[in-house]
């Protein structure tokens, strides 16, 4: 016994035979999926061979009852193997099912795995707190970009100098020189109509001004008389 301990050590140690691992899950599916057809192809032909017997049973049940019973033992024997394949089927597939359950969910976990490893690859150079300082350095570059275009925006030097006062009492002024000049364009009468005579009642012709005329040409004449 102790030397059967030596060799199976001294043959781990020196790379001996490995033990069977047993087939992959892939190949096991395989097998119980070969196994189905061939139990399948079986039941196709105890099925042929039961209808075969139901036939001979029935043309000698009454010229040859011997051959009659034999045919329907036969027959009994077939169905009762037929039912055998059916729960062994049952079964194999319900293995198969589990299995390839168990190889999904397999392959599912792998690649699972496989992205967890890649992603904690990409984040190995990443921190969290320097990810909340960029996002702070680009929140401030924002802001200082719409002060900048807000500060271009407006005209410099040019609103701070007007006074809305100043500007409401201007506008007052031109609006009443506007009714001044308004009111100098109006026309007036340049002759009063003519009254009606008690007498007649007719209306009396305008008589044109002269009088400034005469009163012009006599002020001429006395400043005359004072410079001879």
């Amino acid at each position: 016994m102790g030397f059967l301990k030596k060799m199976s050590f001294f043959g781990k140690l020196f790379g001996g035979k490995k033990e069977d691992e047993g087939p992959t899950p892939g190949e096991a599916i395989q097998k119980l999926r070969d196994t189905e057809e061939m139990l399948i192809k079986k039941q196709d032909f105890l099925e042929k061979k039961i209808a075969e017997y139901t036939l001979v049973a029935k043309k000698n049940a009454a010229k040859n009852k011997r051959v009659a019973l034999q045919a329907l033992k036969k027959k009994k024997r077939l169905e009762k193997n037929q039912l055998q394949i059916d729960g062994t089927l049952t079964t194999i597939e319900m293995q198969r099912e589990a299995l390839e359950g168990a190889s999904t969910n397999t392959t599912v976990l792998e690649s699972m795995k496989n992205a967890a490893e890649a992603l904690k690859k990409a984040h190995k150079n990443l921190d969290v707190d320097n990810v909340h300082d960029i996002m702070d350095d680009i929140a401030e570059q924002h802001d200082i970009a719409n002060e900048i275009s807000n500060a271009i925006s407006n005209p410099v030097g040019f609103a701070e100098d007007l006074d809305d006062e100043e500007l409401e009492k201007e506008l007052e002024e031109l609006e009443q020189e506007g009714l001044e000049e308004d009111l100098l364009k109006v026309p007036g009468p340049t002759e009063l109509p003519a009254l009606p005579t008690p007498a007649t009642g007719a209306i009396a012709k305008p008589v044109k001004p002269q009088a400034k005329k005469v009163e012009d040409d006599d002020d001429m004449k006395e400043l005359e008389a004072w410079a001879s």
